[in-house]
């Protein structure tokens, strides 16, 4: 009786609490239902053909998505590529380009200010024009870390291909025409060098990992200032110029910027040794490219192997493809299936947080 008494004194509250959640409950749902339709009326474009279904599927989640119909690569993407972007942006709340072609005051001029954030498949963003988005008052994305691992699988790759002479004797098997011999073709040793990393960002990082295992006496890099993950790594702090003279093997590993622009030159290539691999997996235009030739025709440096170039793709009548010790890749560092879906799907939720008032993910500081 006792508890039935209390059960009845409780009621009323019980009550107002129920009708006090139902009332919540009715107000919430309408209010998702407009935020849901809210994002939906947010348009993004996808600037090519080519971007993982996974990714896109992100994007349709929230957002009306327009897709252009051309590949936003070479001719295709200068010409056709282009024209649809063009046809497609007006009114477009974010753009995902996906291309090593720039981005141009034309594409932005016919976007309108309705165009609030870029966010690039790619962690080089100099082809985004990124002073006109800050001018603009647009934001920029970009996707680092994701890459690094495959990128720095390529850079070991092309340490070994240029030490160990691979465009002669991939020459030879083509030709048909052995070199036989106990000193042909002869190449160098990771065993026992020194190893020399411009930028000791996480591409950079991630080939001390990778090459770790092939008994390297000396790690060094150079920078801006020492990087905390260093230590861990075995790596030493140098200024530029001791790393050119003292590495065996250097890689660039640095993003393209007006500091880094030209930045292996006649100068820069005349201080390193004579049994020197140089290997870039940062932009083409951080090399001058007639200084390169120069030093690898005369045998200034050992050999070289390229990831990158100026331009791209490299004409196949290209004086640096006359070169014996060069040997040259078609820019595949992030060119695997999973990096190039983690890239995209990045991609893909910069622009969800970027419209729905979240932090970005991969902001590039304008």
């Amino acid at each position: 009786m006792l508890i039935y008494k209390k059960v009845l004194c409780r009621f009323p509250a019980m009550i107002t609490r129920f009708t006090q959640l139902y009332i919540g409950l009715l107000v919430a749902i309408p209010c998702l239902a407009t935020n849901g339709t809210m994002t939906k009326n947010l348009k993004v474009l996808v600037s090519s053909n080519d971007y993982p279904p996974t990714a896109l599927k992100i994007l349709e989640d929230h957002f009306t998505v327009l897709q252009s119909r051309y590949l936003n690569f070479g001719q295709e993407g200068s010409t056709l590529g282009r024209e649809e972007i063009l046809k497609l942006i007006p009114g477009c709340s974010a753009l995902v380009w996906i291309s090593n072609l720039p981005i141009t005051n034309e594409i932005l001029d016919a976007a309108g200010t309705q165009l609030k954030i870029v966010s690039t498949v790619s962690a080089g963003y100099n082809h985004c024009i990124p002073e006109e988005l800050r001018a603009r008052g647009m934001q920029l994305t970009n996707t680092p870390n994701v890459l690094s691992p495959a990128v720095a699988e390529v850079a070991v790759g092309l340490i070994l291909s240029a030490s160990r002479r691979f465009t002669e004797n991939l020459d030879q098997v083509r030709r048909g025409e052995w070199e036989i011999g106990f000193d042909k073709v002869l190449g160098q040793d990771l065993r026992d060098s020194t190893v020399g990393i411009i930028g000791l960002g996480g591409i950079g990082q991630a080939v001390v990992k990778r090459l770790s295992g092939f008994d390297v006496a000396r790690f060094i890099y150079s920078g801006h200032r020492e990087k905390p993950e260093a230590k861990a790594l075995r790596a030493e702090f140098v200024s530029q110029d001791t790393l050119l003279e003292q590495s065996d093997f250097i890689v660039a590993a640095v993003p393209l910027t007006n500091e880094t622009k030209l930045m292996i030159n006649k100068e820069t290539l005349g201080k390193m040794k004579p049994n020197a691999v140089f290997v870039n997996v940062g932009r083409g235009d951080l090399v001058d490219q007639d200084a390169l030739y120069d030093a690898l025709k005369n045998k200034q440096i050992y050999a070289a192997g390229l990831d990158v170039t100026t331009p791209e793709p490299l004409p196949k009548d290209h004086k640096l493809l006359t070169l014996p010790n060069l040997f040259v890749l078609p820019h595949i560092g992030s060119a695997t299936v999973r990096t190039r879906r983690e890239m995209a799907e990045l991609a893909a939720n910069n622009i969800v947080n970027g419209l729905t008032g979240k932090p970005l993910l991969s902001p590039v500081k304008l």
